[in-house]
């Protein structure tokens, strides 16, 4: 049976967005989703941009609202706001799991667009490493 993923953040247009697309390239079997509490318009170029340098095409992909999703049953929930300067969205939809692995918000970040993107690689890179972890140490021994 497959695996169903919800990605959680606040504006859903970066961390859980390349989440998402990280998760999906490990394993294609795997139903992954992503959403915000407060949903922005667009997913971040810039995490566009990072993830099609490491293969992986999020550009239609796009920001929706965790409400639209209370109604479906999830085996994992997923948390990547920082804790130290967000607050987590909470799901209360029908859950087997639920986890935080946080990330600094790039999308905060401000200066060139050579210092924006270099930041989003950094962040890609720091969630790509967290989930695989999560990946191989939680789904392979199920």
């Amino acid at each position: 049976m497959q695996k169903r993923f919800l990605i959680l953040c606040t504006e859903n247009s970066a961390r859980s967005q390349m989440a998402e697309g990280l998760l999906r390239s490990f394993d294609p079997n795997l139903q992954v989703f992503s959403a915000g509490t407060n949903p922005s318009d667009k997913v971040n170029p810039f995490a566009v941009q990072v993830m099609k340098e490491i293969g992986i095409d999020i550009l239609r992909q796009y920001p929706k609202s965790v409400k639209q999703f209370i109604e479906q049953p999830f085996d994992y929930v997923i948390t990547v706001c920082d804790n130290a300067k967000e607050t987590c969205p909470v799901f209360i939809g029908q859950v087997k799991h639920r986890f935080h692995l946080g990330f600094e918000d790039p999308a905060a970040v401000r200066g060139t667009d050579a210092e924006v993107s270099q930041v989003f690689r950094r962040i890609r890179d720091e969630i790509r490493r967290v989930f695989h972890n999560f990946y191989s140490q939680t789904l392979t021994h199920e």
